[in-house]
């Protein structure tokens, strides 16, 4: 996996924090506080399996984004 961007590490950071929400869809959607995340970071931070739904859910349905065990390991390197 290549380095993660400022924003990439800024969203990983929200989502572990509990304020992100996915839009379910074939390319998900992320929301930090209400408000819509960049398309490409999100796109890059689910494909790479750094954050995932918290629970299945249906297409179109909004549900709390987590950061995965990979994802922590981005976060927190020294735990790794």
């Amino acid at each position: 996996m290549e380095t993660l961007n400022k924003r990439e590490y800024a969203i990983l950071r929200a989502v572990e924090d509990g304020r992100g929400a996915l839009l379910v869809s074939c390319e998900p959607d992320l929301t930090v506080d209400g408000s819509w995340c960049d398309h490409t970071a999100v796109h890059t931070l689910v494909a790479s399996g750094l954050i995932r739904a918290a629970a299945p859910a249906d297409i179109g349905s909004r549900v709390a984004a987590v950061v995965t065990d990979a994802g922590v390991r981005v976060l927190h390197p020294e735990l790794a």
